[in-house]
């Protein structure tokens, strides 16, 4: 009877996504783990500071482009509105790419200023070339997505990973210091632009036309405020640790968050970007989504809890035998941070359920909430120093999204059951 639980959790096209998905960041993970040795080897933590810097304004920043919301209306719209949907997606997509390239540069400046280090200036404006080459493939990784053949993003994922790591350690090895973190990111977009465009057909009409932006707008408009929220509290602690604590103690704290979290992250982002398309197929049959739901968590669950644990119990072990003596004293930080990733899929998969049934408003409105609450509690703890930060990290996630997925499931599948399509 376990065995047939097992093989039927284990079954269908969500679990054939996952697989894929999940596998390519288990290969970008290990590929990685090679990197992140090099690096901790022949980078200071000054060094680490400084890409922290670069990367964090580069995150915040494509929140803007990749995770706009736009490529998630394009998932979710009608099969008669797509023609029109796409074309529309694919200018917008370019005047958004191109303000981002510009306002980025702008904002080098006072990034600079803001952490008294110019060095970060010149690299924050190279790297945003990579908006430029967004628009080329955009749509197509969207269709793609679409039509549930994740396959494709895993194998984008999979070689530009590959080849990232490759360029990172060569770099490395040259002694460019942070810029063997940064150039390999702006490098190796075009494999997702080759790939995307040999996997599907489809290629904007040549007129100009923004026609029905407004529908794309107006979904993308709590789309977009939920990645931006989850992309500062993704980033507002190393802000406020390289302003209040200064560029070294951000160093070992970012060391710490890739080392742990960053593994256990890039693994639950794959995962539960798997959801979203699953759900909105079935999104006017209540049940049939409340099953895919359940289901999904489940499978999570049995995948991520048993890694994090894992990682976090072995952190002791392996970070001075792997990334060297130097970086034992940001273990406990590892492992407090590491342990905040238990409750985080719960959440995004809470989102995807709201997103998929078009309350996206619900899911801005607790991202705000949220928000505002790890602010409060990062700044809070910055008296206690890096190791006081990543306990508050720890305790808002615990404390706090068990909560929201709670709510999330039962206004859907409960309280809003009169408003959405129920089962026929």
């Amino acid at each position: 009877m376990l065995k047939a639980r097992l093989q039927s959790i284990l079954s269908g096209q969500f679990i054939r996504n996952m697989g894929w998905l999940g596998s390519a960041e288990l290969l970008n993970r290990v590929l990685r783990l090679g990197t992140t040795v090099t690096l901790a080897r022949l980078l200071t933590p000054y060094d680490y500071g400084l890409a922290a810097v670069i990367l964090t304004t580069q995150e915040i920043a494509n929140v803007f482009t990749l995770r706009s919301g736009i490529g998630a209306k394009l998932i979710q719209a009608k099969e008669e509105d797509l023609d029109i949907l796409c074309n529309t997606a694919y200018w917008m997509n370019w005047i958004l790419c191109i303000g981002m390239f510009t306002l980025q540069c702008l904002v080098a400046f006072p990034v600079g200023w803001f952490y008294g280090n110019n060095a970060v200036v010149l690299p924050i404006c190279i790297i945003a070339l990579n908006y430029l080459l967004l628009p080329t493939f955009a749509v197509q990784g969207s269709l793609i997505f679409r039509e549930n053949r994740l396959k494709i993003p895993a194998i984008c994922n999979a070689v530009q990973s590959g080849l990232m790591n490759a360029l990172t350690i060569t770099f490395a090895l040259m002694g460019m210091g942070f810029w063997s973190i940064v150039l390999p990111i702006l490098l190796t977009v075009p494999v997702w632009v080759i790939i995307n465009r040999a996997h599907h057909p489809w290629r904007p009409t040549g007129k100009f036309s923004l026609e029905r932006w407004q529908e794309l707008a107006n979904f993308a408009a709590n789309f977009l405020g939920v990645e931006l929220l989850t992309k500062i509290r993704a980033n507002v602690d190393y802000l406020l640790v390289g302003r209040f604590l200064g560029i070294e103690a951000l160093g070992m704290y970012y060391f710490a968050f890739n080392a742990g979290l960053g593994i256990s992250l890039s693994v639950i982002q794959s995962f539960t970007w798997s959801i979203y398309p699953h759900l909105c197929e079935v999104k006017d049959n209540l049940a049939a989504m409340r099953q895919r739901y359940f289901k999904s968590l489940k499978t999570i669950a049995m995948i991520i809890v048993p890694m994090v644990l894992l990682q976090a119990s072995l952190a002791p072990v392996y970070v001075p035998i792997v990334f060297s003596q130097k970086w034992v004293s940001a273990i406990p930080i590892l492992i407090l941070i590491c342990l905040s990733a238990i409750p985080r899929p719960f959440a995004e998969a809470a989102s995807m359920l709201l997103q998929s049934v078009d309350k996206g408003r619900l899911d801005l409105y607790w991202n705000a909430i949220f928000t505002g609450l790890f602010i409060a509690c990062i700044l809070g703890a910055m008296q206690f120093g890096i190791y006081g930060v990543a306990v508050s990290v720890l305790v808002v996630h615990v404390l706090a999204i068990p909560l929201f997925s709670l709510w999330a499931k039962n206004y859907v599948f409960r309280f809003s059951r009169p408003r959405l399509a129920p089962s026929k």
